[in-house]
């Protein structure tokens, strides 16, 4: 066995060689591999003394909470890379802390500095203890807090209806974020265009699955933009993607703030649309999407035509670059050098001036080709000339 010796201090440290000398308490211990002669060995009460503190630990408190839980979902690992464990994945994290308060336990405990002051009228208060009946009370006020946590978790709220009833398509996500200055954004209101699940295979994982939003912001007086947000969850995409779109904003010229300038015809890779110009009061005979987005830009009496492709990214690039690209009257009329002037039904045959050359107006006019050089199409050359036959010319219909 090994042999104490008593000394008053609590340390650990060597002595001569291999010997090591552990204290405990006030004993000292000496390990069996170091006492070749303790009858003619005498133990010098060291001069230097060595403080070391230790401290046991484990997993429990190496980890920080999201490892812990992360590691409880299965949400990484060999199995989770392998497709493996997926139900496990649908199970909610869940904060132990909530409803906990420092010191409070079954028994009814009152320790000063956690669950009661530490001075009470001028004097500092001793641990104590509740009565059994405050402590039941309480204990009961605590699990009906927790049950209306759960009851309120479970509750759905329902959101805001968009094109169809189980689409995120054209709903209101309200104003983007403010900005790091302060700068606020109240006047403009985002909508969601588009939410869909990608895929990107890797090396380790696999199929990685992500969320890509297309959101729209405008504030129905000219200025709007889009732009895509990606992430691991719904809500994060959709944040991200309003507030970027935020940061790329188009000016959209309007006539008389209502409509647009003139006709056009606008394509991005296999999308094309075909946009008039319209009466006030006709309203937006359009796509869904496009209907969403000349809300935004402060649109309110359009006829657009999609053809080819109706990918929702392909239209909206479509749109803003045939919109950005519309020449003004005042714009027009600087590249002519001529007056520019529009005939309207109440008006019969006077014109009326809209925009003036800032040069002033050349007095030769301009030459006109024999065959004018205008992209027609063919659909509505048909229909304009009675050539074109109706779908529903063939149908039976029954005579009741």
């Amino acid at each position: 066995m090994a042999a104490a010796i008593r000394v008053c201090c609590a340390l650990r440290t060597s002595l001569g060689g291999a010997a090591s000398l552990r204290v405990i308490g006030t004993s000292v211990q000496l390990s069996q591999l170091s006492r070749p002669n303790l009858l003619h060995w005498t133990c010098p009460v060291p001069s230097v003394v060595a403080w070391q503190q230790t401290r046991h630990g484990s997993f429990f408190n190496k980890l920080t909470a999201d490892e812990l839980w992360r590691g409880v979902l299965a949400e990484t690992g060999a199995g989770a890379r392998k497709g493996r464990g997926k139900r496990t994945k649908r199970k909610l994290k869940k904060d132990l802390n909530r409803g906990q308060s420092i010191g409070e336990g079954r028994a009814g405990f009152l320790w000063p500095g956690l669950n009661t002051a530490v001075v009470k009228a001028g004097a500092v208060q001793a641990m104590g203890r509740r009565g059994p009946a405050e402590q039941q009370e309480l204990r009961a006020e605590m699990e009906r807090q927790r049950d209306e946590w759960e009851k309120r978790r479970k509750l759905k709220v329902k959101r805001e209806r968009g094109w169809t009833g189980n689409s995120w398509g054209g709903i209101s996500l309200g104003p983007p974020d403010p900005g790091p200055n302060g700068e606020t954004y109240e006047d403009f209101d985002s909508r969601v265009l588009e939410v869909k699940s990608v895929f990107n295979m890797t090396a380790k994982e696999g199929r990685k699955r992500s969320i890509s939003c297309l959101v729209a912001v405008g504030n129905g007086n000219g200025a709007a933009g889009f732009a895509l947000g990606k992430a691991a969850d719904r809500v994060t995409a959709l944040r991200k993607a309003k507030n970027r779109a935020i940061h790329y904003l188009y000016y959209i010229e309007r006539y008389n703030n209502h409509t647009i300038y003139h006709d056009m015809e606008t394509n991005f890779k296999r999308t094309t649309i075909r946009m008039k110009k319209q009466n006030k009061g006709y309203g937006l005979h359009c796509h869904r999407a496009i209907i969403t987005l000349c809300k935004l830009i402060g649109i309110q009496d359009m006829y657009a035509k999609v053809e080819g492709s109706v990918n929702l990214l392909n239209i909206t690039r479509a749109l803003f670059n045939g919109l950005a690209s519309q020449e003004t009257h005042q714009t027009l009329a600087d590249q002519k050098r001529l007056n520019v002037v529009e005939f309207r039904p109440e008006c019969g045959p006077l014109p009326i001036v809209v925009a003036r050359p800032v040069d002033g107006a050349r007095e030769d006019p301009e030459v006109e080709d024999e065959v004018p050089n205008t992209r027609l199409n063919w659909k509505e050359v048909q229909a304009a000339q009675g050539m074109k036959r109706s779908v529903w010319a063939g149908v039976k219909r029954t005579i009741w």
